[in-house]
């Protein structure tokens, strides 16, 4: 499967800016899901004695959500807008991935009304379940900067 986006290429889905950006590829995406990977770094802000932090796995799953939304409103011609976390629910933590890991992220689309999105993020290394949780996204009207 060739990817819809990888590197910088992301930028243009999400709202976050270097050293924040926690996805590095976007795979997939259509109304019920949304695959995301990224590679872990050392120099990953959010890595702690080689592994990525409980904080990054749940921004792993926010900027794969919004690499999805974003994904939809440019296939649509329309500017990518903003959204912010309302909330954060059934969230799990089972274990980190380790400096070198790849790790894939799935979104999956659960319910939508006028501009509030529910999405249930799992996080994988390999088949192996690291994290998951639902999102409650509130999008606005206004678009992300270009900077």
């Amino acid at each position: 499967m060739i990817p819809i986006a990888t590197g910088l290429d992301i930028l243009k889905y999400i709202p976050q800016r270097p050293p924040m950006v926690m996805i590095d590829t976007l795979f997939h995406a259509n109304e019920k899901e949304t695959k995301t990977g990224l590679t872990i770094k050392d120099d990953n802000i959010f890595v702690k004695n080689g592994r990525l932090n409980e904080s990054g796995l749940v921004e792993n799953i926010a900027q794969s959500a919004a690499a999805s939304a974003g994904y939809f409103f440019i296939s649509n011609s329309e500017e990518v807008k903003t959204g912010f976390i309302g909330s954060i629910k059934n969230l799990e933590i089972i274990n980190k991935p380790n400096v070198g890991d790849n790790i894939t992220t799935f979104i999956h689309h659960l319910q939508e009304v006028m501009n509030i999105k529910v999405v249930k993020g799992e996080v994988y290394v390999a088949e192996t379940l690291l994290a998951s949780c639902e999102l409650k996204i509130f999008i606005v009207d206004e678009p992300i900067s270009a900077s």
